[in-house]
């Protein structure tokens, strides 16, 4: 009687989905030339002490002008790096500090997936001495922009180039063959016989395609750390930098950064016991976390690499079941995009938190993900809490 009530509940939820810079003195006879003239002091007749200071008023403001008319030092104008996304946005500014002016589309909680720029954001990133993007479609609404500023040469970088990518669905260890495999539901919930052949392909030719890959590789600091490799090697090819030494040492500082708080992501996820880290998100954006960290990835309540995919009844249905059956304890959302669809399943099945992560924008300045950094370690830290 539950599994037929959340199928009916999940039914009208799939419904829901879908709507989902701006005078001389008069003597009288004049002097012999051949005898000397002994030279006299006068005393400035009355009233000629004001001329006198007026004199001598004049003399200086000339040499003030003579001084504000010389030609000022010329201003060095620092080059303009836009950077579409948020979370690259704060890398970049990190990296090259005050070598260039670091420009970034995306504000705060947008959700890099459907973003649509301004025709002032559109400009900048037509007019930039150099243009860095996340690729692989992450940017589904800028698309088109991208491909217009490289064609019209402006210098464009793909921060996956330098990443090694992953496969939607293929994040996660061997803790999914050893704990979730044939035996206990991998065939029957979600394995490759059933789940694979009567659900995953007709999905894909209806709804979505769970092919290709992940876009998603800031989940994993140390990706970002090669990110940020490639993105120096890019700039200081493209990029006239007063200082292209002390990118070098930016660079280095940073990455030393990305290091430190991998290792305490690390730390966080330690106290996780092996046979609950299983993760169930409101979209696939935790692959490269999962591949990192060793966690398996059961579920998506939008099975796909975007916010904006659909998602069937059957589908919801399904993770229903694998939830229960799992006993995950939490479904992870994105601070970015709507929950009301992961509200609305939690509810259903019962006894199970959301947790929001910043998993495709940052957080508010005051926030506990205002920075990459600070991102990463807040999503160690609820997951974590969360599966502990």
């Amino acid at each position: 009687m539950k599994q037929s009530s959340i199928r009916s509940s999940i039914a009208a939820l799939a419904g829901l989905s879908l709507v989902v810079a701006s005078c001389g003195s008069d003597t009288g006879a004049e002097p012999d030339a051949s005898e000397p003239v002994a030279a006299e002091t006068v005393a400035p007749a009355a009233g000629d002490e004001d001329v006198a200071d007026e004199d001598v008023a004049d003399e200086d403001v000339a040499a003030v002008v003579d001084t504000t008319t010389a030609e000022p030092a010329a201003v060095e104008e620092l080059p303009t790096i836009v950077v579409t996304t948020n979370i690259l946005g704060d890398v970049v500014g990190e990296v090259v500090g005050d070598l260039a002016s670091v420009v970034t589309v995306m504000p705060v909680g947008a959700d890099p997936h459907d973003f649509q720029a301004s025709a002032q954001e559109v400009d900048s990133m037509m007019n930039a001495d150099a243009l860095i993007v996340n690729g692989e479609g992450f940017e589904e609404g800028l698309l088109d922009v991208i491909e217009n500023a490289t064609g019209d040469g402006v210098p464009t970088h793909e921060a996956m180039s330098t990443v090694e990518p992953i496969e939607f669905g293929a994040g996660g260890h061997d803790h999914g063959d050893d704990d979730h495999g044939d035996d206990d539901h991998g065939d029957d919930a979600h394995g490759d016989d059933d789940h694979g052949d009567d659900h995953g392909d007709e999905a894909k030719d209806d709804d979505h395609d769970h092919s290709g890959v992940d876009p998603h590789f800031f989940t994993d600091p140390m990706r970002m750390a090669a990110a940020v490799e490639g993105i120096v090697e890019f700039l200081r090819a493209e990029v006239d930098f007063a200082d292209p030494e002390a990118l070098g040492a930016s660079a280095d500082a940073y990455v030393a950064e990305l290091v430190a708080v991998d290792g305490d992501v690390e730390g966080l996820v330690a106290s996780i016991p092996e046979e609950q880290r299983v993760l169930v998100t409101n979209h696939e954006a935790l692959g490269y976390f999962a591949d990192r960290y060793g966690f398996e990835i059961v579920g998506a309540v939008i099975p796909g690499g975007s916010t904006t995919d659909s998602v069937s009844a059957a589908e919801l249905a399904e993770l229903a079941e694998i939830i229960e059956a799992e006993g995950v304890p939490a479904i992870f959302a994105d601070t970015s995009s709507s929950d009301q669809l992961v509200q609305t399943l939690a509810s259903e099945v019962g006894d199970i938190a959301v947790v929001s992560l910043f998993t495709g924008s940052l957080g508010d300045a005051d926030s506990e993900g205002a920075t990459y950094l600070d991102a990463v370690r807040t999503n160690g830290q609820r997951i974590s809490d969360a599966l502990s």
